[in-house]
Order: structure tokens, then sequence, then C-alpha cells
């Protein structure tokens, strides 16, 4: 099928991680793709928090977390007293998505999300977005969800299931990216969208685990380019116009701050004894942390300006707590929004935060030495790794998994308790704007001032040839 608009066609691939710094001798594709469409990226001042969720949905609205309310990859209910991670309604956004702008002067326009986050439920035309099944025998099925939903097992049928646990967990790596780039070419040529967008997160893997200026990282670095340098060869070949963009960069992560351990210290968590193990309850609690890279969003139920001075003060004690922001202060961040902690927490250049609230190991919480994105009391990079600490791992998970493909309910706990391990992070503005996320492409001009993250949206429009913004 081809275009049903008359406009320019465009991809745009979001290669998540990639910044300046990235750009050079490993990245020879980037580089060509670079010279040929204004000889220079531009820098993107990223949003606060730097992080996937935030950073798409203020791409896809050009408004600030404090208007389209995504305030990170997690935040906390206070009507059902319960945190959420990695939600994927596209109604959770608010503001209008640059497809549904641009229709209302071309009706025809089609959009086809390909892995970006915010992707069920949404006005896009075409849709494929990472989503388990949950059995109700308590095991795990990965699959992929679609819109049209017929259109999951005609993908499956002709690329194969996507591999799930190369998309996050200790075996992430580039077969994720590799399945999301075919599916790209395969939706561009069943259906040719006038706008595709191409989630491609493989750097984002071992930049975590190794850090930034790794040998691991530069390995990932030339992977991706190899990868990407074929999709822009595709999409040349059939006049689709690209632009390439990035959400954040990586810095090195050399220190870990725990401000949930901080909060218990000081009576402020409530923890529940469940089956002899920690659970944090967040309803229960005065004060509790959701943790989310290097920015964390702290809760109070205790709503008296006294507690709050006091809860602050203490935050502001933390050892690598670069910032506190509380009340009217969080405006000028552009996080002014209800769901935002009443406390927001800032790690400096090198920190980030982990969610842990136990004080012994062996009273951690179950779905802590697992990857379980949903459960978490914040973001955990240790799903990255094998516990270093077990003996035969592969033949570990192998019996697990054996045991899984039998019928059995598993308990795949290989997971560390060792956040140290973790090497790279993002989500605070880095100091070095070679750090900091870049644009290039079709129609964008590299210019010495940073781009706002707001200012991505008109971009895309003008890269599309829309003078509505």
């Amino acid at each position: 099928m081809t275009g049903a608009s008359n406009g320019p066609r465009l991809a745009v691939l979001n290669l998540v991680g990639l910044c300046s710094r990235a750009l050079g001798k490993n990245t020879p594709n980037l580089k060509k793709f670079i010279a040929n469409n204004g000889g220079k990226p531009q820098v993107i001042d990223p949003v606060i928090p730097a992080v996937t969720c935030a950073a798409q949905a203020t791409y896809m609205t050009g408004k600030s977390p404090a208007e389209h309310g995504i305030v990170g990859n997690g935040w906390y209910d206070r009507t059902l007293n319960e945190h959420h991670f990695w939600k994927q309604s596209n109604r959770l956004v608010g503001g209008e998505k640059i497809w549904e702008t641009i229709r209302k002067e071309r009706p025809n326009f089609r959009c086809a999300n390909l892995f970006w986050w915010f992707n069920m439920y949404s006005s896009a035309d075409f849709s494929i977005t990472p989503r388990p099944l949950y059995r109700s025998d308590g095991l795990k099925t990965f699959d992929v969800h679609a819109h049209p939903l017929s259109m999951r097992e005609e993908v499956k049928n002709s690329l194969g299931d996507f591999p799930f646990p190369s998309f996050w967990g200790p075996r992430a790596g580039l077969p994720s990216s590799q399945w999301i780039a075919d599916s790209a070419k395969w939706m561009e040529e069943k259906e040719s969208p006038e706008l595709s967008l191409v989630y491609l997160p493989h750097l984002d893997y071992d930049l975590q685990r190794h850090g930034p200026h790794s040998p691991q990282a530069e390995l990932a670095i030339r992977e991706l380019d190899t990868l990407v340098g074929d999709l822009l060869a595709f999409y040349e070949s059939r006049k689709v116009r690209v632009v390439i963009l990035s959400e954040y960069g990586l810095t090195e992560a050399k220190r870990v701050i725990y401000p949930n351990r901080a909060l218990r210290r000081k009576g402020w968590l409530n923890i529940k004894d469940e089956l002899g193990l920690e659970y944090l309850d967040c309803g229960g609690s005065d004060a509790f942390a959701l943790t989310d890279h290097q920015v964390a969003h702290v809760y109070l139920n205790r709503k008296d300006p006294a507690f709050r001075n006091q809860v602050r003060e203490e935050m502001e004690k933390l050892e690598d707590v670069a910032q506190v922001i509380s009340g009217e202060e969080r405006s000028a961040y552009g996080l002014d929004h209800e769901r935002a902690g009443d406390l927001i927490l800032l790690a400096k250049g090198n920190a980030w935060f982990a969610y842990y609230h136990w004080l012994d190991d062996s009273l951690a919480p179950d779905f802590a030495r697992c990857v379980d994105v949903h459960r978490k009391y914040g973001y955990d990079p240790a799903e990255l790794f094998i516990d270093p600490v077990l003996s035969f791992p592969s033949l570990r998970a192998a019996g697990k998994l054996l045991a899984k493909k039998l019928g059995f309910r598993i308990f795949m706990d290989l997971i560390p308790l060792d956040p140290s391990l973790v090497k790279g992070t993002h989500g605070a503005r880095p100091e070095d704007p070679m750090d900091w996320p870049v644009i290039f492409g079709h129609s964008i001009e590299g210019g010495d001032r940073p781009l706002p993250a707001t200012g991505v949206h008109a971009c895309l429009f003008k890269a599309l040839d829309f003078p509505g913004k």
C-alpha cells in the first residue's frame, strides 16, 4: 500500500543514549548521514528528568512534564496509593501529539509507532510495542501488542517472535533493536505511513552495564551504527526523509544514593513483614521515595509544612544529592504536576538513586532478585546483570527455563543486590554538553546554542513541511 497523503514522509529514529561524544570513529554511517544533512548535529538541552518516558512525551507534544504529566518513568498515584512504572496507555500523556496536529490539515496523515513508549490505545494508526502476557498460573509469556490487533500475528509470522529477553534484563542486547529495525522495514513496505517512530535501545544496555567510556560501549556504538546504516539506506531507497534523535546521553556511575534507607532510619517508612521479607507500604509511610536513575520523587503522606521541611533537611544531608526541589521551585524545572513528588531529588554528576529500603539483604522482597520493572519502587539497572556470586548461573537459568517450558511456576531470582555493578547513568543534566542528547537529519540545522527539549516538536513539524508550527 502506498502513502495516502500528498505530503512528505518521515522516519524518526530514536537512538537511545546517543550524544556528541559517541559520534566519531565508531560511527561512519552516522557521520556520513550528518555530513549529507547540515554537517553538524544539534545538541538538545535535555528535559528533566532525562529519562525515556518524560523525553518522548516532551518530543511528541512540545510540552514540559508539568503540562503533559509524564514526570518520569514512574510515579505514585495518590488516590489508589499505588506506585506505577512503565505504563503503556497513551492517555496518560496530556497534550496533542504531533500526528494529531498534522491530521487537522492533512486528514489522511498516518503514523506508525514502533516501540516508542505510551504506545497502547493511542490515536496512531499502527503500532507495535512490547507486552508480556501474564497468565493466571503465575507464568509470564513474552509477546508484543499491536494495532490493528491482527498485525501482531502478521508481523510475527514475517519476522518471528520478538526477542524479548534481549529488550531488557541480563541478556539485553542487539537482537531486540535488530527486530525493531526489521519491523520498521516491514511496516514501511506494508503501509508506507507518513510518520514512522522507530525506537532503537541498543546503546542503553552496555553503556549502563560497563560505562559510556568502556570498550564494550565502543563495540555497542559500532553495532548500532551498522544497524542504522542499513536502515538509512532502506529509507533512502524509498524516498523517506529521516531525522535521528536521542533522549539522553549517559555519564559514568560511581556512587549510589539510598533515600529510602535514610527515610527508614528516621522512622518515616512503613515496612510490612510478609512471609519473613520486608516490603514497603507506600500508603502507610509518612514519606517514601520512588527512584528513577538520577532523579528521585519523594512523596509525603504527612502534609504539615514542618514535616516537609524536616524531610527536606534530611534529604539535603545525603552525600551526592545535588539539589532538593519542592513547592513552587518545581515550576522552574517543568515538574510542577500532581504526579511529581512533593520533594524532587537530583543527584550529582556521577551518582544515582537506588530504590532499596531494606537494611539486610536477606530481608529484601522476593522481586528484588528478579527482573520485575513494575513492582519495584524504582528503576533498577542491576537487572542488566546476573548475580556474580551465583555458581554456574547459566546452568541455573537453563534449569529454570526448562521447568517453565514443562509448565512449572518458576522464580527467576538471578539478579544481584549490588548497585555498584552499574557503571553508567542518566536523568540529570550532565555538566558537559558533549553528554547531552542530539538531533540531526532532514531540515535540522545544527546551531551553537542548545535546542530546548520542547523545541524538538517544532523540528519534526519542519521535517514534514508542516507550516502550522
